[in-house]
């Protein structure tokens, strides 16, 4: 019954999150830009070597809040913020389709760091996606130490709520919009 509560309560939040950052309210937008402020210092209290990534890293988006359920058949959405070389360029949109074996829901934070301005540019240019065999790095402490970019890119994730047997980030697709 408990379980059923979280799924419901994710279903909602996944339901919200679905309308898009872009023609929203101001007050919606800075919501947004405040919880990427403390999924960032999260990411970082929960592996502080994570911070020379923020540093380091040409770009990255932080999504503070993502929602994903399915039965069978599932989607993620949720909104974030734009990062090059650590100043706010824009907004972004992730969603998220997926067909397979997977029952539930979560909400989780992500973030996608760049390693070199190309990447970040074809990001910024609403070209990037995930392909199926996609993996994100759950961040533990340490987790960073001996991670490196795939292809210019690296993403880490934290789980804030649920449960939902299936994690990947294959498939996702993202929309930016400049500030």
């Amino acid at each position: 019954m408990k379980n059923l509560k979280i799924i419901w309560i994710i279903l909602i939040a996944f339901a919200i999150n679905v309308t898009p950052t872009f023609g929203q309210s101001t007050a919606r937008k800075n919501k947004v830009i405040a919880d990427s402020h403390t999924a960032k210092a999260e990411f970082i209290k929960s592996d502080p070597l994570m911070k020379g990534l923020f540093e380091k890293a040409a770009g990255y988006v932080i999504f503070p809040n993502v929602g994903k359920a399915g039965f069978g058949i599932g989607g993620a959405a949720g909104n974030g913020v734009v990062y090059e070389h650590n100043t706010m360029v824009g907004m972004a949109k992730l969603s998220q389709l997926s067909i397979g074996f997977q029952a539930g829901g979560q909400a989780y934070r992500e973030v996608i760091f760049f390693e070199t301005k190309k990447e970040l540019e074809r990001f910024k240019e609403s070209r990037f996606e995930f392909s199926a065999q996609a993996s994100a790095v759950a961040v533990t402490e340490g987790a960073s130490a001996n991670v490196k970019y795939t292809e210019g890119v690296m993403v880490f994730t934290m789980q804030k709520g649920g449960l939902m047997y299936e994690a990947s980030i294959g498939g996702q697709k993202f929309k930016f919009n400049k500030l």
